[in-house]
């Protein structure tokens, strides 16, 4: 399978987000990237919009639903918000969509720092795998994987994507 060039994507995700953006009346719209590869995705995307904004960093994980299965990654990082969310038109930017469960984890994140005006989703890649009835507002491409497969995101610069064979991987 070949994977889409993210650069690609991000530049015609700028260019859908400008356009949804603008049927929306939205001029001053706060990014907040979910960490890490939604930090960036957001960040490409930023840039490829010439906004210098400040921009918020999500970490989810004390928000998933699945924390009592999994525990606490030894990654985790408290959240940036350098700005208000309340009555704000914010743009909530992760690398892929799966299940939906790290986009309503920080749905729920975002509600306790206060209410927005409105959330736009952004997604580069929506596996098609939702179990939630979640989808992007502006999404890069779909990718339907074999059930054993994934896709992980590397970067920051530059953004690239990679296949892994779950099956290949729990072998070694």
């Amino acid at each position: 399978m070949s994977l889409p060039n993210p650069a690609e994507l991000i530049r015609q995700m700028a260019v859908d987000l400008r356009a949804h953006l603008a049927r929306r009346g939205i001029s001053e719209p706060r990014y907040i990237g979910i960490r890490t590869g939604g930090v960036w995705v957001a960040q490409a995307l930023q840039q490829e919009m010439a906004d210098s904004s400040p921009m918020g960093v999500l970490d989810v994980s004390f928000y998933r639903d699945d924390f009592s299965q999994n525990g606490l990654h030894p990654q985790v990082r408290p959240s940036e918000l350098p700005f208000e969310v309340e009555g704000q038109h914010l743009v909530l930017v992760d690398d892929v969509l799966m299940s939906g469960r790290t986009i309503r984890a920080a749905l729920n994140e975002l509600f306790d720092y206060g209410r927005p005006a409105s959330v736009t989703l952004v997604c580069l890649l929506d596996l098609d795998a939702g179990e939630l009835p979640i989808r992007p507002n502006v999404l890069g491409a779909t990718l339907s994987l074999a059930a054993d497969e994934r896709v992980k995101l590397t970067g920051p610069a530059p953004l690239a994507l990679e296949l892994q064979d779950l099956a290949t991987a729990s072998a070694l």
